[in-house]
Formats: structure tokens, C-alpha cells, sequence
């Protein structure tokens, strides 16, 4: 498996992050990484009634826009939140995101 593209901290754009988070399921899955600290796609999807492919589109909207970052570990993808970088790019829209959602993420990448 090869690793999927993620953009660099610093082409990563508000308009596409804005687009990425403005879809409640995207939305959702934003919140439960939010609580972890990587999860892999299966566990993520659970309890979000929507087929399986239409999660994958949602995997792939977060990460092109630098919203996550996934990586290949053995067989499974895990997905994290870029918290530092999107930090980094736009302080502060994360943790009003999150606020909004009423979860918290800690400041780590």
C-alpha cells in the first residue's frame, strides 16, 4: 500500500479546509478524531449511516485539504487530525471548530 498525498503545512488552503469541514458527516468524523489519537477508518465510520464508499470520499475530502493525515500501518489506514499544523496555518479555527461541535483537541500533530 502506498502512502496517499497529503498537502504540506504550508499549501495547505482555508478555502479547501472550509469546504472539508462544511458537510455534517465530515463533520462528525472530525469530532471523533478529536478524541483519539489515530483511528483506523473502520473504527471511525461506525455508527455514521452511510455506505462505505461514500466514507472513503469523506476520508479523502479531509485529507486534501490537509484537514487529517493518514497513514499506512500494516493493513489498516489510521486517521489523525493535523491539529499542529492546522494550528500553524489558521490558529485557532480548530478549536472553534471543535468548540462549536462541543469537543476539544489537544494541540498535538
Amino acid at each position: 500500500m502506498r502512502e496517499p498525498f497529503h498537502p504540506q503545512t504550508e499549501d495547505i488552503e482555508l478555502a479547501a479546509v472550509m469546504h472539508a469541514l462544511s458537510d455534517p458527516v465530515r463533520l462528525e468524523i472530525v469530532a471523533r478524531l478529536a478524541d483519539t489519537d489515530g483511528e483506523n477508518c473502520g473504527g471511525i465510520g461506525d455508527g455514521i449511516d452511510v455506505h462505505k464508499s461514500t466514507l472513503s470520499h469523506h476520508y479523502r475530502v479531509l485529507r486534501e485539504a490537509g484537514v487529517t493525515l493518514t497513514t499506512v500501518e500494516g493493513r489498516s489506514r489510521v486517521v489523525r487530525l493535523r491539529t499542529g499544523d492546522l494550528e500553524t496555518r489558521f490558529p485557532g479555527l480548530l478549536a472553534s471548530v471543535l468548540a462549536a461541535l462541543g469537543r476539544t483537541a489537544s494541540l498535538q500533530d
